[in-house]
């Protein structure tokens, strides 16, 4: 499912489904936050958080959360099963005492959800700029207060190309190709936000 609900969208081909695959092994991977969602006994959707962190200027260290892949079978979306898997994942993850999600991601995908601007929450990705796509949403009031924060997303989140490249071949074979939204990645993923 995570393979076809991103194949060809943001690069030729996925990787998503590579990274769910070996997120589930990490010491930041968040049992209790994967979820998936199901239709007719079929899974159509899944969600997925990590452990991340943030750093203020003095040092000090805050555990805070990140989720991806967030995935829905192409044949649901667009259909608010995303929504719901977010929404229930979040009301989860504040219940499991978490006050903060960072991720980077489509702002269009999100705001809805009550992400803002990385700017909005003094949030800095580790070189020291604030890139359009890092948004955040709070899970308690005041949970950020105004430092300056270092996000860090797990290392769960690197991983090999070519080792992703070899898992694929375990699948059936798909055409790789261009659409659009690849360009519209690039641009998101590559600009970052002035003060």
């Amino acid at each position: 499912m995570h393979r076809n609900a991103f194949w060809n969208l943001y690069v030729p081909g996925a990787d998503e489904h590579y990274l769910a695959h070996i997120i589930r092994n990490h010491a930041d991977f968040v049992p209790e936050l994967d979820l998936v969602l199901e239709r007719n006994a079929q899974v159509i959707g899944n969600i997925m958080y990590t452990k991340a962190k943030l750093v203020d200027e003095n040092g000090n260290k805050k555990t805070i959360l990140t989720f991806g892949p967030v995935a829905i079978d192409p044949a649901f979306q667009r259909q608010g099963f995303g929504k719901q898997l977010m929404e229930v994942s979040m009301k989860r993850a504040a219940e499991l005492g978490y006050d903060t999600i960072v991720i980077l991601g489509d702002p269009d995908n999100y705001v809805e959800r009550g992400f803002k601007s990385c700017q909005k929450f003094n949030v800095w990705a580790a070189d020291n700029t604030q890139p359009t796509a890092m948004i955040v949403k709070v899970l308690k009031p005041n949970a950020l207060d105004g430092r300056k924060w270092t996000y860090h997303e797990s290392p769960a989140m690197s991983y090999d190309k070519e080792d992703a490249t070899r898992f694929d071949t375990t699948f059936p074979a798909k055409a790789k190709g261009y659409q659009a939204s690849q360009e519209a990645f690039y641009i998101l993923s590559h600009s970052v936000l002035k003060s």
